[in-house]
């Protein structure tokens, strides 16, 4: 009888964390009791019935009044802040509010536990799916047309029945989550409910799995974000610890994705809450230690990107950046452009969208089987990128190939991120920046201006800059491009500014509030 493998025993690991960590509410609900906590104001809702399956209700919670539209299959935000409702309690003392937060960090613990079970196993599948995927053109290497057809079927069914989950159970499933996570937060949207988990899950699996260019980072944002929640309506929090938790593992969701703890909770607050408060800061910092905790468990330690352990930085490295930064901020620019552009092309299809994701996955798949490389997050294309793998007359090509590849991917309608794809895009400006450089270190250079390149693009993209230095910061375990990387964020940040460019998930999520309004209207 032969032994379990290494991924045989992760797999079994993974199982038995996601199930114990689901078990985790249940287990804090027995242990505290069923009783509200003293001082929670309650919420009060009045509903109206508008037919057989749609109800007018004007909740009162948090501090405010909203007006819901509850549908049979989705809810709608009518009006989120009516009036200023008046608090039902008192204002607790400092000691009380203490006792509070403590008890709310508890549980940020445990559902960052939760979250790091789910989205460590979502890592873990989609590893497994891409060892395959890269695998089938060798099993096939004398049947090159048998696995060519593979591929290009298998790939297509595989978004076409991702879009179709989304479109049919959970709309709001739909590309990175972000931007929706971020509406939750401002009460322009009601949260996602349970059945996005299954969802989320499965349609990334299967659209990332069939090598669609997109991150992991969104649906796990998204599900880390929908599960902490559920964690707190639960518990029978108010909407304003609701809300904590809820941005708490969003960025529970990043730190799992990346294996970066301190960049789960910097997103927290500049991107997410885009405020500081030491009670968010507490809240984010314990979900994403619970995240890490079972995600270093299942995955080990190891960073996810492997770099040389010194970079000498010299005098000009600073105004190379500033130049570096200059040109992440205008790429940046046609790159936010191109996505937003891809996803009013594709609403203007008159296909439906399971046929217009299954035919971007047939084109994927069929770059698979031919560049296996090119395909996918990114990971292996950054980790290549990063070791100078790419010449200096191949990386426009290369690079020209992943950025439409990105945003068709994005346009499809399936579950799935832009971290991961945009941060090799970076990685390439600055690899190619880098050799161009004059020098006897050129590929030494190429490799330092690759690390800062993706810093730079990232801020200029989403207008993140701290997030994303500590994000690459982390995730190449170097911290000695710090000053060359503030230079180069800065400056990227600011042509994008001066060029208009907003940042991706603020204009993905004025481009949902369009077509909702344009859809009631």
């Amino acid at each position: 009888m032969t032994g379990f493998s290494d991924e045989d025993a992760s797999a079994l690991l993974a199982l038995a964390t996601l199930i114990g960590a689901a078990a985790l509410p249940f287990l804090f609900r027995l242990a505290f009791g069923r009783r509200r906590r003293k001082g929670r104001a309650r919420a009060a809702s009045v509903a109206l019935a508008l037919g057989r399956s749609r109800r007018l209700a004007l909740v009162a919670a948090a501090g405010t009044e909203r007006l819901l539209l509850l549908g049979e299959t989705s809810d709608v935000v009518v009006e989120s802040h009516i009036a200023d409702a008046a608090p039902a309690v008192e204002t607790p003392s400092p000691p009380s509010e203490l006792r509070g937060l403590f008890s709310l960090g508890a549980v940020s613990l445990l559902a960052g536990v939760a979250v790091g079970a789910l989205c460590g196993s979502f890592r873990l599948i989609l590893d497994a799916a891409g060892r395959m995927r890269m695998a089938i053109p060798e099993w096939f290497a004398e049947r090159p047309l048998l696995g060519l057809a593979i591929m290009v079927v298998g790939a297509a069914l595989a978004t076409g029945l991702a879009a179709y989950l989304v479109r049919r159970f959970v709309p709001a499933a739909v590309g990175s989550g972000i931007p929706h996570v971020e509406s939750v937060i401002d009460g322009d949207e009601p949260p996602s409910p349970p059945l996005l988990l299954p969802v989320k899950f499965i349609g990334g699996m299967l659209a990332m799995g069939a090598g669609l260019a997109l991150g992991r980072e969104g649906p796990s944002v998204q599900m880390g974000a929908t599960l902490a929640h559920q964690f707190g309506r639960y518990l029978r929090y108010d909407w304003r610890d609701q809300q904590s938790l809820l941005a708490a593992g969003a960025g529970a969701g990043l730190a799992a994705a990346f294996n970066a703890p301190l960049a789960g909770a910097a997103f927290v607050l500049e991107e997410l809450l885009r405020r500081f408060d030491m009670r968010h800061a507490t809240i984010a910092l314990g979900a994403s230690v619970g995240a890490i905790s079972v995600v270093r468990l299942l995955l080990g330690p190891e960073p996810e990107l492997r770099v040389a352990t010194h970079y000498p930085v010299g005098p000009l490295d600073v105004p190379l950046g500033l130049a570096l930064g200059a040109a992440t901020g205008l790429a940046s620019l046609a790159y936010n452009r191109a996505i937003l552009r891809a996803l009013d092309i594709a609403d203007r299809s008159p296909w439906p969208a399971e046929a217009k994701a299954a035919l971007v996955g047939a084109g994927v798949g069929a770059i698979g089987f031919l560049a296996p490389d090119l395909v996918g997050g990114g990971d292996n294309l950054t980790q290549k990128t990063l070791d100078g793998a790419y010449a200096l007359d191949a990386l426009p090509l290369v690079f020209a190939l992943r950025f439409a590849l990105g945003v068709v991917s994005y346009a499809a309608g399936t579950p799935g991120g832009l971290f991961a794809p945009l941060l090799a895009l970076g990685a390439e400006i600055g690899l190619f920046f880098g050799l161009m450089i004059p020098g006897e270190d050129g590929p030494t250079t190429g490799m330092k201006f690759a690390l800062i390149g993706m810093a730079s693009f990232f801020a200029a993209v989403v207008r993140a800059p701290l997030t994303g230095m500590i994000l690459i910061t982390e995730m190449t375990d170097n911290s000695q491009l710090l000053l060359p990387m503030l230079a180069a964020c800065f400056s990227a940040m600011a042509i994008a500014a001066v060029c208009r460019n907003e940042p991706i998930y603020d204009a993905l999520k004025d481009r949902s509030a369009r077509l909702a309004r344009r859809a009631e209207t």
